[in-house]
C-alpha cells in the first residue's frame, strides 16, 4: 500500500481511540427483569441488506416461538427508515415497527429490551458498546471491531455487563462445525499441523451498489453520525457510505468480510485467541472500479499453542475475480484431513507404513468416516434463511430468556476474532510481519 494509506491508517486509528475516550455515555441503564411470558421488544440498528435478509427473517422465524416482537427500526438514512418498517408489516403480517432516526432516540425509548445491529462493518462495536451502555441486550453482525481501540472498549465494556451478547459469526451455531469441534477435541484427529481456508468469487458487482448509490442525498442522512468515531475531516461520499466494503477505514473488504467466519473456527476449535503472527501480501489485480479494497489477498498465519508447545500455519486465500475452489477450510493432521465442506474425515496425506517404518514409526492413518450429512450453507424452505444464520439468532434469543447460559459467539469470540482482524489489516498496510502484545493489547508491526 502507498505510504498515503499508511498514513490514513494511523490517522483514522488515532481519531478512533480519541473518539471512544469522549464517548457519553457513561451510565449503564439497568436492564429490564423479564417474566416467563414478558415479550422480549427487540429493534433493529441499521436496516442493512444484511439485515433485511437474513437477520430478521431468523428473528420473525422464531419470534412467535420464543415471544419476541419487532418494535422499532433505527436507520439515519431516510429513505431505510421509511421503507423498512412497512415491508417488514407487509412481509411478516406483524404490526408496523417505529422509524427512528438515531441510536439517541432510540434508547430514549421504554420499549427496548434487545438490539439487533446490523450496520456497516466499522460501527459494529461502536453500537454495541452503545447499547449495552443503554441495558440492551445485543446481536451483533461481524466483523465486530476493525481497530482495537474499538475492540478493547468493547471487551471492557460488554465483558463486565450482564447483557446477553452474540457476534454473528454463524459457524459456531451449525450443527457440522459444532461436531468438528467435538471429533477435534476429542484427540482422534491428532494434532493440528496446518489448515487451509479459502473464499473465491468471480463477482464484479459484489459489494457494488451502483442502482442505490444515486438515490442516496447527503440531506437524507446524517453523514456525521455515519462517521461515528473515524476521521471527521472525510467528506460525504454516497459510495463510502453504501459500498463501504470497498472502502478503508470503512471495512478492510475480504478480511472484514469473510476471513473472520473461516479465521474464528481456528479460534473456536483449538482454544488459541489469536496469531502469534501474521503475514499477507494482495492487492487490487482486476476490479479497478475506484475501490480502494484489494479484490485478491493471501493471508498466512502462525499459531502456537502455549499448553502443548505445539504450532501450526493457517493459509488463507481469497480473490474476487476467479470462483474456482469456492469456500473451504480443511484441517490437517499427521494422520489425515478433516474436510469441512464435504463434511468427511480421510486419512488423506497420513503417514503411511512405507514412509513410516523407515524412520522406525507406526503407520498414522484416521478412520474414514462422514461427521455430519450436512454440507455448506442450506437454507430453510421456511424462511428464507440459510439455516445457520436461524440457528445463531436463535440461541441469542434463547440466552435472552433464559439468562443463565453462555451465547455460543459471546464477546470474547468476537474480540479474539477482532484481533486476527486488526493484525491483517496492519500486515496488509504496512506489508510486514505483524504480532500482537496481550499486556498492551495492541498489534505490532515489526
Amino acid at each position: 500500500m502507498s505510504k498515503t494509506t499508511r498514513r490514513d491508517f494511523i490517522r483514522t486509528t488515532s481519531a478512533a481511540t480519541a473518539g471512544a475516550a469522549l464517548t457519553n455515555l457513561n451510565i449503564l441503564r439497568p436492564e429490564r427483569v423479564l417474566g416467563a411470558n414478558d415479550t422480549v421488544r427487540v429493534a433493529l440498528v441499521g436496516a442493512s441488506d444484511r439485515a433485511m435478509s437474513s437477520l430478521i427473517p431468523a428473528l420473525m422465524a422464531n419470534s412467535k416461538d420464543l415471544n419476541f416482537e419487532l418494535v422499532a427500526v433505527c436507520d439515519i438514512w431516510k429513505k431505510r427508515r421509511d421503507e423498512a418498517p412497512a415491508q417488514i408489516a407487509e412481509k411478516y403480517g406483524v404490526k408496523q415497527p417505529a422509524g427512528v432516526r438515531n441510536t439517541d432516540e432510540l434508547y430514549d425509548r421504554k420499549d427496548v429490551d434487545a438490539v439487533i445491529i446490523g450496520t456497516a462493518d466499522f460501527q459494529h462495536a461502536y453500537h454495541a458498546i452503545e447499547a449495552v451502555k443503554a441495558g440492551k441486550d445485543v446481536y451483533a453482525e461481524k466483523p465486530f471491531a476493525n481497530i482495537m481501540s474499538d475492540a478493547n472498549q468493547a471487551l471492557d465494556v460488554i465483558g463486565s455487563s450482564k447483557q446477553v451478547f452474540q457476534v454473528g459469526t454463524q459457524r459456531r451455531s451449525t450443527e457440522s462445525y459444532k461436531r468438528a469441534y467435538e471429533y477435534l477435541n476429542s484427540g482422534k484427529f491428532g494434532d493440528i499441523v496446518m489448515a487451509e481456508m479459502f473464499w473465491n468469487v468471480n463477482q464484479p458487482g459484489r459489494w457494488r451498489r451502483p442502482n442505490v448509490v444515486p438515490q442516496l442525498r447527503k440531506e437524507d442522512t446524517d453523514w456525521k453520525r455515519y462517521l461515528i468515531n473515524r476521521d471527521p475531516s472525510i467528506p460525504f461520499d454516497a459510495r463510502k457510505y453504501l459500498e463501504f466494503r470497498l472502502f478503508w477505514p470503512f471495512s478492510s473488504g475480504i478480511p472484514d468480510q469473510w476471513m473472520v467466519h473461516q479465521i474464528d473456527t481456528v479460534h473456536w476449535f483449538t482454544g488459541i485467541p489469536h496469531p502469534r503472527s501474521v503475514v499477507v501480501n494482495g492487492g487490487i489485480y482486476l476490479w479497478n472500479d475506484g475501490r480502494a479494497n484489494w479484490d485478491t489477498m493471501t493471508a498466512v498465519f502462525d499459531y502456537h499453542n502455549a499448553k502443548t508447545n505445539k504450532s501450526f500455519q493457517v493459509l488463507y486465500s481469497s480473490r474476487m475475480t476467479n470462483s474456482a475452489g469456492d469456500v473451504k477450510e480443511i484441517y490437517y493432521s499427521n494422520a489425515g484431513t478433516l474436510n469441512l465442506d464435504t463434511n468427511k474425515v480421510t486419512s488423506e496425506g497420513g503417514l503411511r507404513e512405507n514412509h513410516a517404518r523407515a524412520m522406525k514409526m507406526k503407520q498414522n492413518l484416521l478412520e474414514p468416516f462422514t461427521l455430519s450429512d450436512e454440507g455448506g450453507i442450506e437454507t430453510s424452505a421456511d424462511t428464507g434463511v440459510d439455516k445457520q444464520t436461524l440457528a445463531h439468532v436463535r440461541n441469542w434469543m434463547e440466552c435472552i430468556r433464559s439468562r443463565n447460559q453462555k451465547t455460543n459467539a459471546d464477546i470474547h469470540a468476537a474480540y479474539n476474532h477482532s484481533v486476527a482482524l486488526c493484525m491483517t489489516i496492519a500486515a496488509m498496510q504496512s506489508g510486514k510481519r505483524v504480532t500482537f502484545d496481550d499486556k498492551k493489547r495492541q498489534v505490532v508491526v515489526s
